[in-house]
């Protein structure tokens, strides 16, 4: 057939001031689709940069021309870019001082109006959850010059600060070290493992997280004098009977680890020294019992990323650090409580050696190797639903667990709104089905529904429905936005609790909330 004649040079042409807004389309007997805009339709691009309406002999010399001003006309090819970068911009790039004509392109209704919003709410609680971690952490840049300027040196460039250990926890001592760093006096948690306890391959590989110790510096060395290791008989090497003192023994060579994050206690030793708060205060401590439990469980599953196991899940073995917070007197303004939340660390990454346990009958050898064998496969959830009791001070010694038949695990005393639900959870977590036992994953989300919503009154006049959880967490996010911006006046920067509160809104879905929801109100 022939060629139809080609279309006269001169076209109709619509002012620039009346856009066609539609939808897209697309080409008749042609799959490619035609990208829609708010302002009108522009047709897609091959790779070659010329768009498909321009025939093939005349591609090689199309090239775009600059964005339109008052003067073009619409018939004149525009840049795609420009085209890009005249459409809105995504709620992330958005701030108070964006200029006002971009917003007006964002204000043509409604709908888009609150599309806007939202992903602006999304973005800023994601920026937050960034900062925060900066203030926790520290800059990664900074600790990466740290672990820089550490490598090679030993205790002579260590200062002491204390001559025994701040903490000793189930694998190591903790010694309290200065040391300068850009004309600034750190201090750092100088770690000397426990014999036949070291873990150094497995932790130099396991990547930066909140909960997971991190190393900035590792040397061989003897221990200085001074410092005094607990049952070390160098303390004994004097007389008491006149006679001259023996010559003391050398000092061992040790090695030993540099941490930035300094442990002053592990969660043995704050468990057993909040059983009065947890009598006076029973709603308090087990919100912070919550906190502590959802730090455990995002430390376990990074690990699970990493490809690692956690050693012996105890509270002798999780580390707690102190927090940057607002000063006392602030916090007593604003009626704070006065423990507050420390940050755990998993430091512990090796198998245990126990004695074998017994099994009390083949039919339960899943669940008692399980809680025997700290390093078997779910044993991690096994000892997760022990830890929720030893944390509520409820005895629940391997012993009498291997003692309970049909789930018949010990009561959790009603003291606060989070009772019941840690109840569940640990009954959940100790399951003698491993089909029904929850996993980590699962742990963590029961966990944040406990502290954050949403609780099961809401759903006693509105029947539960994905769309009535997706409302619940949009109003919830601007909410806490507002708790940001007010706490912020009161009590300076966020912290700790702000940060997982952070993470859990910037991350849920209606969905996860409705299974979970389903798993921890049945």
């Amino acid at each position: 057939d022939p060629l139809p004649p080609p279309l006269p040079k001169k076209q109709l042409q619509r002012a620039e001031s009346l856009p066609e807004p539609g939808p897209s389309r697309h080409l008749q007997g042609d799959p490619t689709p035609w990208a829609g805009s708010s302002l009108y339709s522009i047709p897609v691009r091959h790779k070659e940069g010329a768009p498909s309406s321009i025939p093939p002999q005349d591609r090689a010399s199309w090239r775009p021309k600059k964005p339109l001003t008052k003067s073009q006309s619409l018939g004149e090819p525009v840049a795609w870019s420009s085209l890009q970068k005249a459409s809105s911009l995504s709620p992330a790039e958005l701030t108070f001082g964006t200029a006002d004509g971009e917003l007006g392109k964002l204000l043509e209704s409604p709908a888009g109006v609150c599309g806007v919003v939202l992903g602006c709410q999304e973005a800023t609680l994601a920026r937050l959850a960034g900062r925060i971690q900066e203030e926790l952490m520290g800059l990664e840049e900074q600790q990466q010059l740290l672990e820089a300027e550490l490598a090679g040196k030993s205790w002579a460039a260590l200062r002491s600060l204390e001559r025994e250990p701040s903490c000793e926890s189930g694998d190591a001592w903790y010694f309290r070290v200065g040391f300068t760093f850009e004309q600034t006096q750190l201090v750092l948690a100088a770690k000397v493992p426990k014999p036949c306890c070291t873990s150094l391959g497995v932790q130099s590989s396991l990547g930066v997280h909140c909960n997971i110790q991190r190393l900035v510096g590792r040397f061989t060395d003897r221990l200085p004098r001074e410092l005094v290791l607990p049952g070390d008989p160098g303390e004994q090497s004097g007389s008491t009977s006149g006679e001259e003192p023996a010559c003391p023994a050398a000092p061992p060579v040790l090695q030993v680890l540099i941490s930035p994050a300094v442990p002053y206690q592990t969660l043995a030793g704050f468990v057993k020294g909040s059983q009065g708060l947890h009598r006076t205060s029973p709603g308090h401590y087990e919100r912070l019992a919550c906190l502590l439990l959802l730090q455990v469980c995002m430390g376990l599953e990074h690990l699970r990323v990493q490809n690692v196991r956690q050693g012996d899940l105890c509270p002798e073995n999780l580390l707690l650090v102190q927090c940057p917070g607002p000063s006392q007197a602030k916090q007593d303004k604003v009626g704070c409580p006065r423990l507050s939340l420390p940050r755990l660390l998993i430091s512990s990454f090796f198998k245990v050696k126990d004695k074998p346990r017994p099994c009390s009958t083949s039919q339960e050898q899943d669940w008692t190797e399980g809680l025997a064998a700290p390093a078997s496969q779910g044993a991690d959830e096994l000892n997760l639903g022990m830890l929720i009791y030893q944390i509520l001070h409820v005895d629940i010694s391997l012993e009498k667990v291997l003692g309970f038949r049909s789930n018949r695990l010990p009561e959790i005393p009603s003291l606060s709104i989070y009772s019941t639900g840690l109840k569940r959870l640990a009954t959940l977590l100790l399951h003698r089905d491993p089909h029904k036992r929850v996993s980590i994953e699962q742990a963590r989300s029961i966990l944040q529904v406990l502290l954050w919503g949403p609780r099961q009154e809401l759903f006693a006049r509105n029947k539960k429905s994905l769309s009535l959880l997706r409302c619940w967490v949009e109003v919830k996010r601007a909410l806490l936005l507002l708790k940001f911006a007010e706490r912020s006046v009161l009590l300076g920067s966020p912290g700790l609790e702000e940060w997982l509160c952070c993470q859990y809104f910037k991350e849920v879905t209606e969905q996860t909330l409705y299974q979970v929801t389903q798993v921890l109100y049945a």
